[in-house]
């Protein structure tokens, strides 16, 4: 029986690569996204390296939208063994002048959009008795810079709510874990007509213990690995895939 994997914020970035990973590892992909150019780009990519994929047209902020395109999935494929929560926005600018307007929007999308997600493909899961689910956070959680207190909360908020849910569904087979990427270059993994070849500088590389700067296949990866057998005694965690960036103390000269 084929596995269904269901991905939000699937058609660019890190999400294109997780989507692309797991249609490469067998999985029929179901992607949900604001931007119907790239979904259909990325679903194309999928059909044309022999895969099956899905997009929705969807933005997980709408709890009526996530259900939608959840149950579309259901009704094509008929279960959903893994949910990748990767959807997210920012809104970033002074604290002090931060709109409550746009503080809502980035929970909404962010965290609410992350548990009505889970919410509803947990209740599939949980008639199948086994699923995991991957939450996108951020090395944001764990580490700021100025102006950024509506997108640090909500991914502070997704950890919180992935151990949480860990031990809520693990009596239903359902595992729960999140990834925090740090600085992770996605300019090329856009849709064709915005894609460009980024540029990194030495300083760049040399802020990574790892020599570089991340790249999508990274996470990807490890949303892989999370869903595998191997990774079986594995829920309630929060995998830091940052480079060791945040491991580095780094002062001005």
């Amino acid at each position: 029986m084929q596995k269904v994997a269901a991905i939000t914020g699937g058609a660019q970035g890190i999400g294109k690569a997780v989507a692309l990973k797991m249609a490469q590892a067998g999985y029929a992909v179901s992607l949900a996204d604001t931007d119907e150019e790239a979904g259909r780009e990325c679903v194309e990519q999928i059909r044309r390296s022999g895969g099956e994929g899905m997009f929705v047209r969807t933005d997980v902020g709408s709890e009526s939208e996530a259900h939608q395109w959840l149950d579309a999935t259901l009704h094509d494929w008929g279960r959903i063994d893994v949910l990748v929560n990767n959807a997210g926005i920012s809104r970033n600018g002074p604290m002090l002048e931060l709109s409550l307007a746009d503080w809502d929007r980035v929970l909404g999308v962010n965290l609410r959009g992350t548990f009505v997600c889970s919410q509803k493909a947990a209740a599939a899961m949980k008639t199948q008795r086994s699923g995991v689910i991957i939450n996108i956070a951020s090395t944001r959680a764990l580490m700021s810079e100025a102006n950024t207190e509506a997108y640090s909360a909500s991914k502070g908020g997704i950890l919180a709510l992935t151990h949480a849910m860990a031990v809520s569904l693990g009596p239903y087979g359902i595992r729960v874990n999140a990834i925090s990427p740090g600085w992770i270059e996605t300019r090329d993994w856009q849709k064709a007509s915005k894609a460009e070849v980024p540029v990194h500088s030495e300083r760049d590389r040399q802020q990574h213990p790892a020599g570089r700067v991340g790249r999508p296949d990274d996470i990807a990866g490890a949303c892989l690995y999370l869903c595998g057998e191997h990774a079986g005694f594995i829920t309630g965690q929060n995998l830091v895939i940052d480079g060791g960036m945040t491991v580095k103390m780094i002062y001005e000269e």
